[in-house]
């Protein structure tokens, strides 16, 4: 068997014959293999987690017009490792009053929810965590629990800053979880499941689905950047008005790990972003090499990534009334009228030799006729506003 065709059954092959060697049952040998994979899936994502702190410094760097971390290895590229001594070695604290196991437990369950989506991420056509038929609900599941941990920060450190701050950030969550529910439902009525699997192999040989649904694609993007909380939607961490927002009492470590969860969660949404639109790690010769499917994959994921940090360093952050009303207002209505037009469209031209320009030209039209509403309701509150105040009567 070629290591380069199938490098997990390879490894898995000679693991198993030396454990089986060492005198261990079938059954055990499959659970220390099972505990091998979840380690060095772990390990991979922690280590890549490392390299995006470098990744987001420089990139920020850049649009700031500095350089950006150039003096610990070549071009800054050591220099996370000093910061995670740096935050190993600060004095932890615990504030007077605070809830300790909840307090305790908020930072680690906040990364772990971004590592347990990982489970089901189709790295390559042979490389993945677990195939399950329910991924995409598996993944809504997952990720609520970052919410929880934020509430969890905000209440567990006696601090009204905090709780005002986990507030904020848990209305923008659960608000704009809508949209992106319905933003992963596009994929499902296309391929008719919620496999990942499934999905990334329907868009095998470039038939990507941001070809059919680019509103939905767009759709899912702006919802991420809100469940991430990243300006313009970075509400929990307005410095001028609650000075640092859920996580303000943390120090060290336990501030690490709030930060790499959120660089891992916005990393991770740039992969599904590449899974769910733009083919995954599907590519050249990406089936007969795995590993080529890995290179890919990062490299979608890191395109949809700098996306999202293009977006936070030069949009403004907005009122959180704003927020919500451009939620509630704006994108979940079109979202269920995207997700309308889009089971129609593929009902009536599924199997027809127009089914892409159809689904392409019906997302089109969507989004010029939501241009045209909102440059008719700008027009009449302009008009409202010039419009003369009437005569006071004495």
């Amino acid at each position: 068997m070629n290591f380069l065709s199938d490098p997990i059954k390879v490894i898995s092959t000679w693991l198993t014959s030396l454990l089986t060697g060492w005198g261990l049952s079938a059954g055990l040998t499959s659970v220390l293999l099972s505990l091998v994979g979840i380690v060095l899936m772990i390990t991979a994502v922690m280590v890549l987690d490392i390299m995006l702190v470098w990744v987001e410094r420089k990139v920020v760097a850049r649009f700031q017009g500095r350089l950006g971390p150039n003096r610990v290895g070549p071009y800054g590229l050591f220099q996370p490792f000093p910061d995670i001594i740096k935050l190993i070695i600060k004095e932890d604290i615990t504030p007077d009053g605070a809830d300790k196991l909840v307090y305790n437990m908020a930072p680690i369950i906040s990364l772990g929810s971004v590592i347990f989506l990982w489970a089901v991420v189709p790295i390559a056509a042979r490389i993945y965590g677990a195939d399950l038929n329910v991924a995409l609900l598996y993944m809504v599941a997952a990720g609520s629990l970052g919410t929880l941990s934020i509430i969890m920060a905000g209440w567990a450190s006696n601090n009204k800053y905090a709780l005002l701050g986990a507030f904020r950030q848990v209305a923008a969550m659960i608000s704009f979880e809508i949209p992106m529910v319905v933003a992963l439902l596009i994929p499902t009525i296309l391929t008719g499941s919620l496999s990942l699997q499934v999905i990334t192999d329907k868009q095998s040989g470039g038939n990507w689905f941001f070809l059919l649904s680019p509103l939905g694609a767009l759709l899912f993007l702006v919802s991420a950047i809100a469940e991430l909380g990243r300006s313009p939607f970075d509400l929990n961490e307005g410095e001028s008005e609650i000075v640092s927002g859920y996580h303000i009492e943390y120090t060290g470590m336990k501030f690490g790990l709030f930060y790499a969860g959120e660089l891992l969660h916005a990393f991770t949404f740039g992969g599904f972003l590449s899974i769910l639109f733009f083919g995954g790690w599907h590519g050249p010769a990406a089936s007969t090499y795995p590993l080529l499917g890995v290179f890919y994959f990062v490299v979608k994921a890191m395109i949809g990534y700098w996306v999202i940090m293009w977006i936070k360093y030069t949009v403004p952050r907005i009122r959180i009334d704003h927020m919500l009303m451009f939620n509630w207002k704006f994108l979940t209505p079109l979202a269920f009228a995207l997700l309308i037009v889009t089971a129609v469209t593929n009902s009536l031209l599924k199997g027809s030799s127009f089914y892409m320009p159809g689904m392409f030209l019906s997302n089109f039209l969507l989004g010029w006729i939501t241009i045209e509403i909102m440059r008719f309701s700008s027009r009449k509150q302009r008009l409202a506003v010039k419009a003369p105040e009437p005569a006071v009567q004495h």
